[in-house]
């Protein structure tokens, strides 16, 4: 039995304009926060992959235009989606790095950068470990899976499909995004750089005093004490601050 020219034809459309979504998804994907972390397995990304396909395929097939599927097509389809998926993924992937930025900060300010450095995939200080580990729940149970199909619906009027990003506006939309991603590190950590602040202040003090005292065996104690209660009081400020920058971002990523 074989199916109709008419069928033939609109199963083969839409598997070529499946094909096109899936390129710029899976680019994406690969290099998304949380769903394309290394813990996760290439298949369920693969899966991760198909199923956020058939999510924005009915509105991404609108906007993308009549291509036929020649081998010339077929090359630039792969350039083109592959590029314009991997500078989104990558975009998102600078605001998991000013979490992990703001935990190094904190950890080298606080002299615990060497407190479990290697539990993590990307090797990290205990402080930037927890951050990341909670960010990434904060983010799953908030439906990032909803925000980033959104988000690559919006990706086909910021980057429109089957041509190639524009050089000067995605340098200078890194170039922001990069600069944002260390102020932000920097605003995060700021509580853990004024504790050490203070606590070095007050050790000077101390060891001016008293030069006989160990000041060392005394404040090693303080200031591991110190940056533990203070990780707990402003995590969730922490996490907070950070969760908002991720929705502004996907809101507009070129604002």
């Amino acid at each position: 039995m074989t199916l109709p020219s008419e069928v033939v034809t609109l199963i083969s459309g839409w598997a070529w304009l499946g094909s096109i979504v899936f390129l710029r998804v899976a680019a994406m994907i690969a290099s998304l926060p949380g769903l394309g972390e290394q813990s996760v397995s290439v298949r369920v990304r693969l899966v991760l992959s198909l199923l956020m396909t058939t999510i924005v395929l009915p509105v991404a097939a609108q906007k993308i235009p009549a291509i036929e599927p020649s081998y010339a097509n077929v090359l630039k389809v792969i350039l083109t989606e592959s590029i314009s998926g991997l500078i989104l993924g990558l975009w998102l992937r600078l605001l998991m790095h000013a979490l992990q930025t703001a935990g190094s900060i904190a950890a080298q300010s606080t002299s615990l950068a060497q407190l479990l450095g290697n539990s993590a995939a990307d090797p990290m200080p205990a402080i930037g470990h927890i951050l990341t580990v909670s960010a990434l729940a904060l983010l799953m149970i908030t439906g990032f899976h909803v925000k980033a199909a959104s988000f690559l619906i919006l990706s086909y009027d910021l980057l429109p499909p089957l041509s190639f990003p524009d050089p000067g506006l995605i340098g200078q939309t890194g170039r922001r995004q990069i600069t944002e991603s260390f102020s932000l590190a920097f605003t995060l950590a700021a509580p853990f750089v004024i504790l050490s602040a203070l606590y070095n202040l007050t050790l000077g003090f101390i060891n001016k005093a008293m030069p006989q005292l160990m000041v060392a065996f005394v404040g090693a104690p303080v200031i591991t004490l110190g940056a533990m209660a203070m990780l707990i009081l402003t995590a969730p400020v922490m996490l907070s601050v950070w969760l908002s920058t991720v929705d502004l971002f996907l809101s507009n990523p070129f604002r």
